[in-house]
């Protein structure tokens, strides 16, 4: 009877263990996905959640922004250091996104934050790599 309860207990155990291990490895599936990369962004600007969005970010991703007839540039470092300042800040809009263009290595991405009284358009253009899909470039426009 003891023998047949540890051979139970056993088998309960390198069932639980497989399970996460399954679990772990449709998690990591999941972030190596276009959408993942997409909505870790949205988040991230919209609701200040900036914990995953490095690791969605390509080493020499490039923010642009236009300030009137001047166009600012940003590394991956800056931009950064940056949200860290609006970390778990939620943003007061509206954000849709859509696909504009799509092939099996590369997508481009517009990503719409609706405000009252006015509209930021960010572009993604984002790439598939060895580690998954990164975004590689984030252009950003007010409306």
């Amino acid at each position: 009877m003891k023998a047949s309860n540890i051979f139970l207990a056993f088998i309960f155990i390198a069932s639980s263990l497989n399970v996460f291990a399954n679990v772990d490895e449709g998690n990591k599936a999941h972030k190596l996905t276009m959408n993942y990369a997409v909505q870790t962004y949205i988040d991230a600007v919209t609701q200040g959640k900036i914990k995953d969005l490095p690791e969605v970010l390509d080493k020499s991703v490039k923010f642009t922004t236009n300030q009137g007839t001047r166009i600012v540039n940003f590394s991956k470092a800056e931009m950064l250091q940056n949200l860290r300042g609006s970390e778990n800040l939620k943003q007061n809009c509206k954000t849709e996104y859509s696909v504009v263009e799509q092939t099996d290595v590369n997508s481009i991405v517009k990503v719409v934050m609706t405000y009252d009284s006015f509209s930021k358009v960010n572009y993604l253009t984002i790439s598939q790599t060895n580690s998954g899909w990164k975004i590689t470039n984030v252009s950003s426009i007010f409306q």
